[in-house]
């Protein structure tokens, strides 16, 4: 590199030119860029999207969009598989239909899956879980379908309605066990142990026989409580 040049030879420091006016009746915006906006959010996606048989994106903006301020969703992302470590090597769970839901909870489910829900499904049916069918992502309204009281955790992106596990492929002679109603003593088992391991993983898990709004469906969310080690499990 040459020499620093002495000051005495440098080049005089003229006075920056003021900025042009801007045209009369238009305004300058300036938007802030993803990035900027929700670092934290968007080093979620990343680190989800950086691991095989992750299919994860962020979310449409008017999936998302509403003119109630409750209904708020932070670093939203549309979830269609997450991965999974199977007996026989990398595998993915696919959900039924893609769901959107915030970062965090996409990032909550995936440990679950991975670390309770697969090996369970194993466990008790010598079978891999090939998918989720869910309902009630992300959803603009009050907890239990209210008109008034507390706005859910759907409003917010952190929770999830699940209804039906898939164990195997439905080709190969896989089944759907169904949270309403399951078949026969094995199912019923299963379901048990799933919302046992859901209780742990999640802030919140209703099912069947907590009340009528729960009954057809595995509900789970992250709310946020003063101890995040309390739990809410029924």
């Amino acid at each position: 590199m040459p020499p620093v040049r002495p000051p005495e030879f440098a080049r005089p420091q003229l006075p920056a030119a003021p900025p042009p006016a801007p045209e009369r009746g238009h305004q300058i915006v300036v938007e802030p860029s993803s990035e900027t906006a929700n670092p934290a959010g968007s080093a979620c996606l990343r680190a989800l999207a950086s691991v095989p048989g992750n299919r994860v994106r962020p979310a449409e903006p008017k999936s998302v969009s509403s003119a109630d301020p409750a209904c708020q969703i932070t670093d939203a992302v549309t979830v269609e598989a997450l991965a999974v470590r199977k007996a026989d090597g990398p595998g993915e769970v696919a959900f039924n239909p893609p769901v959107t839901i915030g970062c965090d909870m996409a990032r909550t489910l995936a440990d679950w899956l991975d670390g309770s829900l697969e090996p369970l499904v194993r466990g008790h049916f010598g079978k891999e879980l090939s998918r989720l069918r869910v309902g009630g992502g992300y959803e603009c309204r009050r907890r239990n379908r209210q008109s008034a009281g507390p706005v859910s955790e759907h409003a917010t992106g952190r929770a999830l309605d699940i209804f039906a596990f898939t164990v195997g492929e439905p080709k190969a002679g896989g089944f759907d066990v169904v949270v309403e109603k399951h078949d026969g003593l094995a199912q019923g088992r299963f379901v048990q142990a799933v919302r046992h391991s859901a209780c742990g993983a999640f802030s919140t898990s209703l099912g069947p026989g907590s009340d009528a709004a729960h009954a057809n469906h595995l509900h789970v969310d992250i709310q946020a409580r003063r101890s995040a080690s309390t739990r809410f499990c029924q």
